[in-house]
């Protein structure tokens, strides 16, 4: 599952495989984008923007009553349209050309770098809300979405986020939860290539 990824497309080439609208909105090539900063995402407005990447689910409570801060980085496929702590979140899409996995001991893992075989961009069903922080600032935030993983990763690790093609994006933002939920599966086998890496600054965004 993404818990690291990578972005060095422009936003500009983004927007336009996207067929979206950037605005104002620059990026600079992202080698090693981590939970918590900003990220570029695409929602059903067709308008790329910035958002938090994790979601504080929005009036989520513990049994005395007081908010639920934890953050939730990726969300289950299984679960994302049932469960009360998405209750009333929109779709979208986070654009990437990849993403990272660890394997081995913890003092001593093996960093691995995911991608499409073709170098093609790639883009991580989503979904969105807004969480008013303590003061009254509102953060848009987001949260991937992941399955089962295909072969191409099985053997690094249990889960993938779920990929989407391009002819699939209106379905994923404006298509009813039936229909939406279709389409979370792992990608084909064979679409992707997985490479030992030691090339990236981890302490870097």
């Amino acid at each position: 599952m993404p818990g690291r990824f990578f972005l060095e497309t422009s936003v500009a080439e983004i927007a336009r495989w996207m067929g979206a609208a950037s605005g104002d909105l620059d990026e600079p090539l992202r080698r090693n984008i981590a939970p918590g900063q900003e990220i570029v995402v695409f929602g059903a407005d067709r308008v790329l923007r910035h958002m938090r990447w994790g979601v504080i689910p929005v009036g989520r409570v513990n049994a005395r009553g007081r908010p639920v801060l934890e953050t939730i980085v990726n969300a289950r496929s299984e679960t994302v349209f049932a469960k009360s702590a998405f209750e009333g979140v929109e779709r979208a899409l986070v654009p990437c050309d990849g993403w990272y996995e660890w394997t081995g001991p913890t003092r001593s893992k093996t960093a691995w770098r995911i991608r499409r075989r073709d170098r093609a961009p790639m883009a991580f069903a989503a979904i969105t809300d807004e969480w008013e922080a303590p003061g009254g600032r509102v953060v848009p935030q987001v949260a991937t979405i992941t399955c089962a993983p295909n072969a191409d990763v099985r053997d690094i690790h249990h889960r993938m986020g779920v990929i989407l093609d391009p002819t699939q994006f209106e379905t994923w933002l404006t298509g009813d939860v039936r229909t939406a939920s279709d389409l979370m599966v792992p990608l084909s086998d064979g679409t992707l290539v997985v490479e030992e890496v030691r090339d990236v600054d981890w302490a870097a965004g």
